[in-house]
């Protein structure tokens, strides 16, 4: 339900005391170097505002030449990262738009291909998906993986929702890194479905991830790829980048490199499968929501007048047909584009070896806080009615 002008209004006070002393302070010092592989020859490669919500502020992303990763810099503070994450999903700026049109890439269909991708590997007894949000994937999952039992992770309330709902069987607020330390060696498999590209520190969070894995158990892993052709070609209208949320676009070869490290054997790699066909019209929407005026959001000085609200809804319904036509050309394409440069988006397993993964720095190993038996559940669901892989 859309917020109403009266608490707009009151959000507003708010808001706009906090932007009163500027957006500088919700960014970190500038970093000289890479933070992948340390090299200090650096290139801007997209310099942005907030495209999706509007927000006030500027920001950078930088590619480094060695090593091709690519990060936001400077990187926003914790403050700053709940600053522009703050009412994303009462969004009706700019990009809001666009949202409406780009939420299909999570549906049904494509959670179904995801958790078929484990098929071809042992039956897991418990998965726990990373970042599940609403817990629409282990939903869908059960019917590929009917003896598995489902957990998920969320920083907010949504992850306890899906709980509610019978979509995870058990819910874990908080980020991974903090919560490892009582799941460790719990799960057969851990995904993170467009998750690493917001962490602070990737790798801090695949410790975590190796951490609450099982010896033998698989990591399955989607993130936007930054060699993805439209990139370059649509700039900063290029959805993937979604500034300022995106902290980290990292290449495949990079995340291939530091999961051997950890210790693992990549047994799977996919860039076809999981493109996601809205690159035209996910660039086309923001493009229009950018230039239509301005909606009533608690950021801006002064709501919008009637006039502005007339016009802002005469030519979002014009728009339409023309996105509807972008996206029907998206997924046209869409069976070429996944086999070429233009793929936006790639899939990667991994194996954990039987060696304990490194902890990072101020992490300390032990057993499980609450001292039971970390196999336990899956095993007892398996027995009641499944046969073992």
């Amino acid at each position: 339900m859309p917020p109403t002008p009266q608490t707009v209004a009151a959000r507003r006070v708010a808001y706009l005391g906090a932007l009163a002393r500027g957006t500088e302070r919700f960014h970190e010092p500038r970093r000289p170097d890479c933070p992948w592989c340390g090299s200090r020859r650096l290139r801007t490669r997209l310099r942005t505002g907030d495209l999706l919500q509007g927000k006030p502020g500027t920001f950078v992303v930088d590619e480094c030449e060695d090593c091709a990763h690519a990060f936001q810099n400077p990187r926003l503070t914790a403050e700053g990262l709940a600053f522009y994450h703050r009412d994303l999903r009462l969004n009706s700026g700019p990009g809001a738009f666009a949202e409406r049109f780009l939420r299909g890439r999570a549906n049904r269909g494509r959670h179904l291909a995801a958790a078929r991708a484990m098929l071809p590997y042992p039956e897991p007894e418990s998965w726990l998906d990373v970042g599940t949000g609403l817990g629409h994937f282990p939903a869908a999952a059960r019917e590929v993986h009917p003896y598995t039992a489902f957990d998920g992770t969320g920083a907010g309330r949504a992850v306890e929702v899906a709980r509610t709902a019978g979509r995870i069987d058990e819910a874990h607020r908080g980020r991974l890194t903090d919560l490892a330390g009582r799941l460790s060696a719990r799960y057969d498999v851990v995904s993170m479905f467009h998750h690493l590209e917001h962490s602070p520190d990737p790798r801090e969070e695949l410790c975590a991830a190796l951490r609450v894995l099982r010896p033998g158990g698989h990591l399955l892993i989607e993130v936007p790829d930054p060699a993805c052709a439209f990139g370059m070609l649509l700039g900063k209208w290029w959805v993937a980048y979604d500034q300022p949320r995106h902290l980290h676009l990292i290449p495949l070869h990079n995340l291939l490199g530091e999961l051997e490290r950890l210790g693992c054997s990549v047994v799977r790699t996919d860039r076809r499968e999981p493109h996601v066909p809205y690159d035209l019209t996910g660039a086309l929407a923001l493009a229009i929501g950018h230039r239509l005026p301005g909606a009533d959001e608690p950021w801006y000085p002064v709501p919008p007048s009637e006039l502005q609200r007339t016009v802002r809804t005469v030519l979002t319904r014009a728009a339409v047909p023309v996105l509807a036509s972008a996206a029907v050309v998206d997924h046209a394409l869409a069976p070429l584009l996944r086999r070429t440069r233009f793929s936006n988006a790639y899939r990667l397993i991994a194996r954990k070896n039987p060696e304990p993964p490194p902890l990072w720095p101020g992490h300390e190993e032990g057993a499980s806080a609450d001292g039971t038996d970390a196999g336990g559940r899956g095993a007892r669901r398996r027995s009641a009615g499944g046969t073992d892989a």
